[in-house]
Parts: structure tokens; sequence; C-alpha cells
């Protein structure tokens, strides 16, 4: 089979085409045949940081969806044919997050990822996939639309009549806008580009904010809802907007703690929270569970990934590219 590794060419470290082995099944796991692959911002992160060696010869990416072409001896939840996704964390099935799950990561600082024709997985690791969904939607559902769900819904509970503040339309963005409109919440987006705002109205959003425009966004929010502020905030920027999320922020507010879109940074001052009587959530995708959960409700609403652009596997270079350069709306994938 092929897959892609991240190995080191010249003084950089680059995403390459491999002549790989077919993975044998352990009693426990399932083959799958990739279909499709999705990106993430962490994709970037990994990718950077592999030039220090921290993931030389690593599979990359962490989501994918195909078809079962074998399964071990032991199996019982799943047979040839059954169409797939493979969960974020392979090891968080249910309840309460523990930190041994950060090491079965896919696609992290211990656990090969999912860019490849053939990946083995344990049965429990993987969900099925909604019907209405083609290969290329299931697959950006793994870590973006999780950590929506786990974010707004599992630990937000948002409720209709919620106001959720969303800062920019990537991934995460755009499935916490289509969870949250579909749960009837208000919903206000921040974005650079006024093309991508009118995007997001037609997608539900009741308020548009252009940051570039209104630099004092959490001033525009306060005005937006009658002086109260957003009751759940989805912070995808980190240190750069962190203040402000906290002073768009409602009294008995949430903050989602889920984004480093400007980096890594010192902490920001906290007083304001105390003041509000609010909870900052740190969202980090979400287990087996929340996968399931996640897709009964785009089951029964029909809802369906946004998918900027779909790259060849041959392409896969460019597909980096083009989500570092941010000018993507939605999903980024790879037809495997």
């Amino acid at each position: 089979m092929r897959s892609y590794r991240l190995l080191p060419i010249g003084d950089t470290v680059a995403p390459t085409v491999t002549d790989d082995v077919v993975p044998i099944l352990g009693p426990f796991e399932v083959l799958i045949r990739v279909r499709a692959a999705s990106l993430n911002y962490r994709d970037l992160i990994v990718l950077d940081g592999a030039v220090n060696g921290d993931y030389d010869g690593r599979i990359p990416l962490s989501d994918a969806a195909g078809d079962v072409t074998a399964i071990g001896d032991q199996v019982t939840r799943w047979k040839v044919g059954d169409k797939v996704a493979a969960s974020f964390f392979r090891d968080w099935l249910d309840g309460p997050f523990k930190a041994e799950y950060l090491r079965s990561a896919q696609g992290g600082s211990a656990t090969d990822g999912v860019l490849a024709e053939y990946i083995a997985l344990s049965e429990t690791s993987l969900v099925a996939i909604p019907q209405h969904l083609s290969m290329e939607q299931a697959a950006a559902l793994p870590c973006a639309a999780v950590t929506a769900w786990q974010a707004l819904i599992a630990r937000g509970q948002i409720e209709a009549e919620s106001t959720v503040l969303i800062q920019g339309t990537g991934g995460v963005a755009l499935f916490a806008l289509q969870f949250a409109v579909a749960k009837g919440a208000r919903v206000i987006v921040l974005s650079s580009s006024d093309e991508k705002l009118e995007r997001a109205a037609r997608l539900g959003a009741s308020a548009l904010i252009n940051y570039k425009a209104t630099p004092e966004w959490d001033k525009a929010v306060i005005e937006q809802t009658g002086g109260q502020g957003a009751s759940h905030v989805l912070e995808l920027g980190g240190p750069g907007t962190f203040e402000r999320s906290l002073r768009a922020l409602a009294p008995g507010g949430k903050i989602a703690q889920i984004g480093v879109l400007t980096g890594f940074g010192p902490t920001p001052n906290l007083a304001r929270l105390q003041n509000l009587n609010a909870d900052i959530l740190g969202i980090t995708v979400g287990s087996v569970s929340h996968f399931t959960a996640m897709n009964a409700f785009i089951d029964e609403r029909r809802l369906a990934p946004i998918i900027d652009q779909i790259f060849a596997f041959e392409d896969v270079a460019n597909a980096y590219a083009y989500l570092r350069s941010g000018h993507h709306f939605g999903k980024i994938v790879v037809r495997v």
C-alpha cells in the first residue's frame, strides 16, 4: 500500500509518499480501506514540530473514513463492508478524560495517523458514519465536528435562548455554527472576510462582525446582545483573542477554550471570569461516545459538513499549503 510519512527533505520535513506494508490485524482489530481523510490546524502544528524530530517518520492526520475490508477473529462490532470513521482518540471510549488518552491521538506524538490506503484500528475506536454522508463528508467529522460537539452540546449544553460567539469560519467554527443553529441558538460570527461572513449568514448566523473593520469586536458583541454579552464563546484564537472573549462573555457564561490560532502565550487576567461567575471549558476533541451521539444528531437533522476543497492523494503538499494560507471556508479533504 501507499502511505504518507513525515520525512526530512533537506532542512525541512514534508509529508512524503512511501511504499508500506498493509497492517496485520490483531484479534480485536479492523482493517479499513481509507477513502478520504481531512486536515485540521493541528496537522500544521505536527508538521512544524517534525522539523525538530518530534514526529519523524510518523503517518500524519487524525481524520479518516473508509470501508471495513477485514476483521480480526475476535471482532464482534463490525463486518466487512461497513462504512466507518476513526475516532480522534483511539483509547478515549467514554467517561471523563484521562491524561493517558493523549498518547492515543491519531497522528500525534505516539500514534501513527490515517493518511494511508489502509489502516488497522481497534474495533472500539470506530463509529458508523451517517448514511446520508459521502466518504469525504464523513472524513471531515472526527476532530473538528466532535470538538464543536463537546464544546457546545456535551459540555456547553446550549439551548434555544443561548447566544453563541464563534471566532472564524474554519472547520470547528462552521460545525459549531451548524450545531448551534440546529439547536435554535442565536449565533454571532467573527471573520476578517466579508465574503466569508456572508456565507456564514446563509448557514444561519444571526449577527456578523468583521474584526478587521471592528478591532474592538468585544464591544460590538455587547452591543449586539443588548448589553448582556454571549452566553457561549467558542475561543479559537488563543492568547491574541482571549482578553476580548472574556469581555464579550455574559454573566454565568461559558468559554470553550479550543484554539491556538494566534500562537501560544501567557495566561490572560481571569479576574473578570470570577466576577461573572462564568466558566472556562478546556476542550480537546472528544470520546467515541461523543462521536456516536453527534452522528445520531447529524443523521436526525440531516446536517452535512461544509467542505471547501477536495485534493487528490498525490496532491497532499498543496492541501497542507492551502490549509496554511487560511483562505478556506470549512474543511479541506484528501480523497484517498
